[in-house]
């Protein structure tokens, strides 16, 4: 389990060739002195937070549990930081070198350092890897969940070695084993969820690599691979080229396979395939029907033993698509608006298969850089924040708490007001297009564990402002905000939400404190964390929020003008020692109104959910084993409860689904899996994954019409025939015909793993983000001083867009 820093934070320094580490406890010494048209402003006078001072004795117990370490050395170092592990408190720290590969075996070394105690001290260890030189790209993986291993590939000349080496270690880094490989790795080394022993990783030689072992012993399973994804158990997606080589003009003629058994046996599920993803339980692809012709979507519940086509609105392929998120019951996809420089499109939402599509929301922003604002809210069930293209160009947010089904702006938060002239007045979050333009240096903040709590960087007014905005907090899942900082900061959720902790993020001045709330951001303290201030990279922790440890990670400028790396960790445990009890707690029914008073009140997809959370004004710990508990009550089934049905869209401010154009008293004709039936709607479909029990319950039925359709051929198990796949199709009886989905692209894809030249790409991962992304175990160097620009390259077929 990794942190992951971003060159984001701060415009990096180099750290040096000879890095010599030191630690001190830090005693209670003070220090010595996107496409944005216009912007709308909040009056800042009305801002307002409560502050308390610092007693005595926090500052006293705070600077007894504060310590600072420091990475000396000459130019040409790169940093990252590994956390191994959940609450083993083991931290790896990584130097690398950034000279040329000939010149570093002249006489160059790597640098790796072991924490086992938080970050309090550091140990250097890199005899343990005989100071070889790990990769900069993906040098250090380590295990998921709360795995104790550890993967270092290093550098090695390609054209002078038959095959590379990695380390591997099975407890946190105490010791390493080093092993020669039969090939060289071009990307970084992909964990199985669940079997610790299972390693798969694609070669240079584009062949796929399988290790049962740990990574002791390795067996090629497949030539000529592109990319692959775990699926559930020991099931294995990979796209691959018969000719066993991959060139960007052959793409559309690539097969995609599936494995049961870790290459023992393969099956054949699909051909002319493009790209590939597989996300919440289902299997998708792109193909190329025809060599040249646009790319379809097709996508299989069942791990690709049958296909169907996705029944979306017809596009062409200069439009793009991209999947935004999905669970088992639902996916959420973006459709470009047409025109080649569109910035914006529609957000459809699917039925429980995945196949049949609805409009969700209109104007979304997509398109600047290929970054989309669209966030999952993992603090609460059904909560989705994105923004979109208003008039005149301007970029407004705006919340889901029913998974799409319904749209709507976000509240001024009451402690702040709009300047003069502001005719509509709301919150508006900053994103990744903010993200990237380096107005906010964090994405918005939720944890599953901190129940409704939402950190987030936004503007007030008509529109979101491109001026250095302010920090927000919601506690009841987006309802409700307030203003709780100036300025940008970098800001982490510990103890399961009890605590946040918040430092300043500049990059023009260094930075020596630290801020602290107990309250979900309505108080804070400040906490004076160095003697000598330093240009903050960001902020650190283990993941998920369990933890009461935060390092403060950046840079000092030396008086001989050399940089030293600093890592500061504080531990504020020992601040919050009461344990909470039972009087610390209340119950919370989320999304209510009223309490709970009217018998709809607090529904959202069929049930309430009423839980036992920490009281605002308790100051106390909730620790490593609080586990957050709920209720839930079935609901009577509302329009809220329903999204429009195909052909059907909701008129804004309206609950009430409406038929699109030419769409009237239009029977439909679906082909499913080789049979067509025929679908009877009165524009209404249940939000999957709805609970609700009885109530409002439109008329809405699909009969077999006792007709087959598209291709019934079946495959055979030795995979040198393609199991079915159905040329699904919907017609409209009255001779309106539906036109065939284009692919342009498909992005966001979680868990795909593609052949990559990482030396040729400049890849950088989120420092914090809402989820924070655990499919990818291996960690990017922090390097500079080159840019203090955003740059983010996850695996996606962003670069695939003609």
């Amino acid at each position: 389990m990794i942190w992951r820093l971003t060159a984001l934070m701060v415009a990096c320094f180099a750290v040096s060739a000879e890095a010599v580490t030191f630690s001190r406890r830090v005693s209670d010494e003070q220090p010595r002195n996107p496409r944005q048209k216009r912007d709308s402003w909040a009056v800042k006078s009305s801002f307002t937070t409560c502050k308390t001072a610092l007693s005595p004795r926090e500052q006293k117990t705070l600077g007894r549990n504060t310590y600072e370490t420091g990475f000396h050395g000459d130019d040409g170092f790169t940093f990252s930081l590994t956390w191994v592990g959940d609450g083993t408190g083991v931290i790896l720290v990584l130097s690398t070198v950034s000279t040329p590969l000939e010149s570093f075996y002249e006489g160059g070394s790597t640098r790796l350092y072991r924490s086992e105690d938080y970050g309090k001290s550091f140990h250097d260890i890199s005899h343990a890897i005989n100071s070889s030189f790990i990769k900069k790209d993906f040098g250090i993986c380590a295990g998921p969940g709360n795995s104790q291993q550890v993967i270092l590939t290093a550098e090695l000349p390609i054209t002078h070695t038959p095959g590379g080496v990695i380390f591997t270690s099975v407890d946190s880094g105490v010791t390493f084993k080093s092993v020669q490989l039969p090939f060289h790795p071009a990307q970084p080394i992909s964990f199985h969820d669940q079997n610790q022993q299972c390693l798969l990783v694609i070669g240079t030689d584009s062949g796929l690599w399988l290790s049962q072992d740990f990574g002791n012993s390795w067996s090629k399973i497949h030539d000529g691979v592109y990319s692959f994804t775990w699926g559930p158990g020991n099931t294995l997606f990979f796209s691959y080229s018969p000719e066993n080589t991959v060139e960007a003009d052959k793409r559309g003629e690539l097969f995609l396979r599936r494995t049961r058994d870790l290459g023992q046996t393969f099956t054949t599920i699909a051909q002319n395939v493009f790209t590939f993803g597989y996300i919440g339980g289902f299997l998708f692809t792109s193909v190329m029907e025809k060599q040249g012709s646009p790319r379809v979507i097709y996508v299989s519940s069942d791990q690709g033993d049958y296909f169907n086509k996705a029944l979306l609105p017809t596009a062409s392929s200069e439009q793009f698509y991209s999947l935004l998120d999905g669970d088992e019951d639902m996916i959420f996809i973006h459709v470009d608006s047409p025109g080649d420089n569109s910035y914006f499109g529609t957000i459809y939402t699917s039925d429980d298969r995945g196949i049949l599509y609805s409009k969700s929301l209109e104007h979304h922003l997509f398109g600047i850089e290929r970054k989309s604002d669209f966030i999952n809210v993992t603090s609460l069930r059904g909560v989705y924040l994105t923004n979109v293209l208003v008039e005149d160009g301007r970029i407004s947010t705006v919340i889901s708490f029913n998974k799409g089904g319904e749209w709507r702006p976000l509240k001024k938060p009451e402690n702040v007001e709009c300047g003069r002239g502001v005719e509509r007045c709301n919150l508006h979050i900053h994103g990744e297009h903010s993200l990237h333009s380096s107005i906010a240096p964090m994405l918005p903040l939720s944890d599953p564990s901190a129940v409704g709590l939402i950190i987030a960087h936004g503007s007030v007014g008509d529109s979101i402002s491109a001026s250095k905005p302010d920090v927000y907090v919601s506690s009841d899942g987006g309802y409700n905000w307030i203003g709780t900082l100036r300025g940008p900061h970098h800001y982490s959720i510990l103890d399961s939400g009890g605590l946040i902790v918040a430092v300043e993020a500049h990059k023009d001045r260094p930075v020596n404190s630290i801020k602290f709330s107990t309250d979900e951001g309505q108080c804070w303290k400040t906490y004076n964390f160095t003697v000598q201030p330093f240009f903050i990279a960001g902020l650190a922790s283990e993941p998920g929020t369990k933890s009461m440890n935060i390092g403060v990670f950046g840079y000092r400028p030396e008086d001989d003008d050399r940089p030293m790396w600093v890592a500061v960790t504080i531990d504020f445990e020992q601040l919050l020692t009461r344990e909470c009890n039972e009087d610390d707690y209340e119950e919370w029914l989320a999304h209510s109104d009223d309490g709970g008073a009217s018998e709809t009140d607090g529904c959202v997809l069929g049930y309430k959910e009423t839980y036992r959370r920490l009281r605002k004004m308790s100051v106390c710990r909730n620790g490593r084993n609080y586990v957050v508990s709920k209720q839930q009550t079935p609901c009577p089934c509302t329009r809220e409860d329903y999204m429009c049905d195909y052909g059907y869209y909701r008129h804004e401010n309206s609950s009430e689904c409406v038929e699109e154009a030419n769409f009237s008293d239009k029977k439909l004709e679906i082909c499913l899996n080789g049979e067509m039936e025929e679908l009877y709607t009165k524009g209404y479909r249940k939000i999957p994954s709805d609970k609700c029990q009885g109530g409002f319950s439109p008329l809405r039925h699909m009969d077999a019409s006792n007709k087959h359709c598209g291709n019934s051929s079946e495959g055979s198990s030795s995979g040198h025939h393609l199991p079915r796949l159905d040329q699904v199709w919907l017609q409209i009886v009255i001779g309106v015909s539906v036109g065939v989905v284009v692919l342009a692209v498909i992005t966001a894809v979680a868990n795909t793993v593609r052949r990559m030249n990482y030396r040729q790409r400049s890849t950088t991962y989120r420092f914090s983000a809402l989820q924070l992304h655990e499919d990818e175990p291996c960690i990017t160097s922090i390097s500079g001083p080159s840019s203090n620009r955003a740059s983010f390259q996850e695996d996606s077929d962003d670069d695939l867009i003609e």
